[in-house]
């Protein structure tokens, strides 16, 4: 394989990516829920965790084969860490537990505050990119939550009085700030424990989450009424993964359909978009498939969200398969047997690498359209990773001239050849079955400032940007 001829070849259809941004500018109303919070961010390193782990007495034989996916006490903090550092994955751990909480506070720290959750990270970066007017949901709106958002005109929230409002100037003072941990790893870092040296795979991060309203799915009621009487373009769904069925989850996203019907059936042209997140409660995320799904018209997930829900369709072999060896082949087995399952129009998975969307033939958006859109995608994303944010229009192309990632193009030379369609290679469409696959390989960043909000930006971006 000519790896510097192909990579001409996608520098050239990666030239339709600011065109793409400018159409994005002409997208009249998006709406993003529910999860919004403040995302404490810390950068930890291996002799950091290492002294966490001889500080708290957690033994070498604690730390090897993890298959804790949950707190029951503050150390598993700790373990969650280690697990994640070990294996190169991201996952998210949520509780309930004020203890855990505290002991976070008083033994973690963090490096700087910023936009946190799918719908506050997805309205920043969306009215960034001119989308005429974003409406971000939040649960709780103080002085510190409003000052995580983008200090736009079209970014808005609801304030006090139950009606949008510039997000950035809304105060609600009565509200608690909700606050994240996302400690974020780097690939080759290590520690050390006894006579064993344990060494990161690849950059990710463990997220660990108390967050009493978004873990009871509190819907503002400002937010509910304008979406029952104001039409908008697009939805873009999360914030039901921190639910626990111990907790009452179940019901929560019983009584979210309702809610969620009355908007499609006053706007029967609303698309919705529902990002699959890392959903720990293996019940939580079989109600999520059941119930909230089959309003979608869209759907996106990563490489870990995919095996999650292998897990639960009865697909348990092959998402051991793709725990052992992460590649595009099994994964596009997976999504082929998710698009068949879950019967939503469309499903993006976004691996290391390379975006693969499985679409039908009469989605709104077509195959070609959807291509542009992930590799506006790739940049949007590729950039906030080399930038570490996105605060200005500018930091959206910082990466626009850089190559595609050799990586990229070996997972999409396996995946042309293991689907015989040469053709792939080069275009990035193929008809599979009776689908149109797009396969985008993508620009990677060695050394990511931040890995936050990567999935939930290359979900949002893909879509609006193959408008």
């Amino acid at each position: 394989m000519n790896y510097e001829k192909l990579q001409s070849v996608w520098a050239e259809k990666y030239r339709t990516v600011p065109s793409q941004l400018e159409k994005i500018k002409h997208v009249p109303s998006v709406a993003t829920a529910f999860n919004t919070n403040v995302d404490a961010i810390l950068k930890i390193k291996g002799k950091t965790l290492e002294k966490l782990i001889l500080d708290n007495n957690i033994s070498l034989a604690d730390l090897e084969n993890i298959t804790l996916s949950g707190f029951n006490r503050p150390s598993d903090v700790i373990l969650g860490i280690v697990k994640c550092f070990c294996r190169g994955i991201a996952e998210e751990w949520v509780t309930d537990d004020i203890n855990i909480y505290n002991w976070m506070e008083e033994n973690l720290g963090y490096n700087r505050l910023q936009m946190g959750g799918q719908a506050g990270i997805i309205a920043n970066a969306l009215a960034l990119l001119g989308v005429k007017k974003v409406l971000a949901h939040t649960n709780s709106h103080p002085k510190l939550q409003a000052q995580q958002f983008l200090n736009l005109d079209n970014l808005l929230g609801i304030n006090d009085r139950g009606v949008p409002e510039k997000a950035v100037d809304i105060s609600r003072e009565t509200d608690i700030p909700l606050i994240h941990w996302i400690i974020e790893f780097d690939k080759n870092d290590s520690f050390q424990i006894g006579n064993k040296i344990f060494t990161c795979p690849k950059s990710n991060r463990f997220i660990a989450t108390y967050d009493p309203l978004n873990m009871k799915l509190v819907m503002n009621k400002g937010f509910v009424n304008y979406l029952n009487t104001h039409k908008i373009s697009y939805l873009l769904l999360s914030g039901f993964h921190p639910l626990l069925e111990n907790n009452g989850g179940l019901e929560l996203i019983k009584d979210a359909v309702p809610v969620l019907q009355k908007w499609k059936t006053y706007n029967p042209n609303l698309i919705i978009h529902l990002e699959i997140a890392s959903t720990q409660d293996k019940i939580i995320r079989k109600a999520i498939v059941d119930n909230i799904v089959p309003l979608a018209d869209s759907v996106g997930l990563n490489e870990r969200e995919t095996i999650d829900l292998l897990n639960i369709l009865g697909q348990s072999d092959l998402a051991m398969d793709i725990e052992k060896n992460t590649h595009c082949s099994l994964l596009f087995d997976a999504l082929l047997f998710l698009k068949k399952t879950l019967n939503v129009k469309r499903i993006q998975l976004h691996m290391f690498g390379l975006y693969m969307t499985l679409q039908d033939r009469d989605f709104i958006h077509s195959a070609a359209q959807n291509l542009n859109g992930m590799m506006t995608a790739s940049v949007v994303s590729s950039s906030k990773a080399y930038n570490g944010e996105l605060a200005k229009y500018e930091d959206v192309i910082k990466t626009l001239n850089m190559c595609v990632s050799p990586l990229g193009l070996d997972e999409l030379n396996v995946l042309s050849e293991k689907l015989h369609k040469p053709e792939l290679l080069n275009t990035g469409i193929c008809e599979v079955e009776n689908y149109i696959l797009s396969a985008v390989p993508t620009i990677i960043v060695e050394k990511p400032k931040t890995l936050v909000g990567m999935g939930d930006t290359i979900s949002s971006v893909s879509l609006l940007a193959g408008c």
